[in-house]
């Protein structure tokens, strides 16, 4: 087993896992209500970019609350889902096989 060429190989991912991180940034996913009187736009990497609400949904904050739990939290879900599929490609990769690193990434 070469321990040395295993380091490298891992520095090699890690970095790789960094670059990934920074794009993923610049990936967006847009989602709205149902009736798009909200729309929210998030990165991969889970920052919000925009919220957009319409003027109707100013007059019950009951609703509104209800539209960005919703929205925001379907907009987490596909984003996270992303982040996991892309990190997890990285990371299988160019790992090499060591036994019980297999979860070292999520």
């Amino acid at each position: 087993m070469d321990l040395m060429g295993m380091m490298g190989k891992l520095k090699e991912t890690q970095n790789k896992i960094e670059l990934t991180k920074k794009r993923l940034d610049t990936v967006f996913i847009d989602e709205q209500s149902s009736d798009s009187l909200l729309k929210v736009s998030i990165s991969a990497s889970r920052k919000i970019k925009s919220i957009t609400i319409a003027d109707e949904l100013l007059e019950d904050k009951e609703q509104l609350e209800d539209y960005l739990i919703l929205v925001l939290n379907k907009a987490i879900d596909n984003a996270t889902k992303i982040q996991d599929a892309e990190l997890d490609a990285v990371a299988k990769m160019d790992m090499p096989m060591i036994p019980g690193m297999d979860n070292l990434f999520k």
